[in-house]
């Protein structure tokens, strides 16, 4: 019996995290060493976050492009039956009102 594939809103959540923790670990090491300026005063751990959260966005944009359309057509018809749901019950409110 194979294993149960995961969610891919999961795989995907997983991999944009992991793709952040590596830029995070990046830029620490390139501030401590110098390559990268640090934050002013005691910021530098919220400066090594956003730079770290600046690298990772676009670099998850290109490199998650196929796991973000899985997750995406995962996605779709739970919402489609959502919206009809709800279609349906406004058509049943301007009924009753």
């Amino acid at each position: 019996m194979p294993a149960a594939k995961p969610s891919a809103t999961i795989r995907y959540t997983l991999m944009r995290l992991s793709i952040f923790v590596g830029c995070l670990v990046v830029v620490a090491v390139a501030v401590t060493y110098g390559l990268l300026p640090s934050g002013l005063g005691g910021s530098n751990a919220l400066w090594i976050a956003l730079l770290a959260l600046v690298l990772s966005a676009p670099l998850s944009y290109v490199l998650l492009r196929k796991q973000r359309d899985e997750m995406s057509a995962q996605i779709a018809p739970r919402i489609d039956r959502a919206k009809a749901r709800l279609a349906a019950n406004q058509g049943q409110e301007d009924d009753v009102a």
